[in-house]
């Protein structure tokens, strides 16, 4: 995966998602929405086979950006930890 940073202010990121799809972008998408100061997460591929996705996260300012990407990140290894130790119980 190779991030490239179109636009960077205190409240608005954009961003290609290189080597990604909509499995990912969808997750972190969805995982944004849960913070309070996110104001708007979306991302868009113009052609699924041959564009790269741009992800928008637009804040409130009282958390940049980034740092909620960031936290949204997290929130979803935490998840993705949790499912695999619990599908390592079922026999």
């Amino acid at each position: 995966m190779e991030l490239n940073i179109l636009e960077d202010t205190p409240k608005r990121l954009v961003m290609e998602v290189k080597g990604e799809s909509h499995t990912l972008c969808n997750a972190l998408k969805t995982a944004l929405w849960s913070n309070k100061h996110v104001k708007s997460a979306t991302y868009a591929v113009a052609h699924p086979l041959v564009d790269i996705p741009k992800l928008v996260v637009e804040t409130d300012g009282e958390v940049k950006p980034k740092k909620a990407l960031a936290e949204a990140a997290d929130k979803l290894l935490k998840e993705t930890e949790k499912l695999k130790k619990d599908l390592s119980k079922i026999k």
